[in-house]
């Protein structure tokens, strides 16, 4: 397990946004954009992955013990940001994404680049049509493949 892997636990388990790691770290006065901060989180294989250092892991640590505990002067209870942390994070409103419709785009015929109409209404282009002859159909009896055995441990 490397540090970038201590790192990512770290920040799951206490469920921590990127601002608020940056923030932590600003604590002890260690200073990391967004990027690089995304880069330390990227997967190995990846062409921007970085390696986590000790010196920043360390500093996460520091900024982590006064961010939660805070010093000497200003005390606090390590739980109650934690709690804090996890109403923020659950009660943040999602980002509304534009809607994307669930149609294919239209097929173009080769001879004229027009494409297809089409006399069914939009809301059952690309569905299955019912037919009300499967419904009355009466189901054929299962087969069963594999005869009903009986253990002598008592289980069937």
């Amino acid at each position: 397990m490397n540090n970038n892997d201590i790192f990512k636990k770290l920040r799951v388990a206490l469920q921590l946004r990127d601002d608020q790691i940056i923030e932590i770290l600003e604590l002890v006065d260690f200073r990391m954009d967004k990027p690089e901060l995304n880069a330390l989180f990227r997967a190995d294989d990846h062409p921007n992955y970085m390696e986590c250092g000790d010196q920043v892991l360390r500093n996460f640590l520091n900024g982590l013990i006064i961010h939660l505990r805070g010093t000497k002067e200003d005390p606090k209870n390590a739980m109650d940001v934690i709690s804090k942390n996890r109403n923020e994070v659950n009660n943040r409103p999602k980002t509304a994404k534009p809607a994307r419709s669930s149609f294919p785009p239209k097929a173009k015929t080769a001879s004229t680049g027009k494409p297809y109409s089409s006399n069914k209404p939009a809301s059952s282009a690309g569905k299955p049509a019912f037919k009300s002859n499967d419904r009355s159909k009466k189901k054929e009896p299962k087969i069963e493949v594999v005869e009903k055995v009986r253990y002598k441990n008592g289980k069937k």
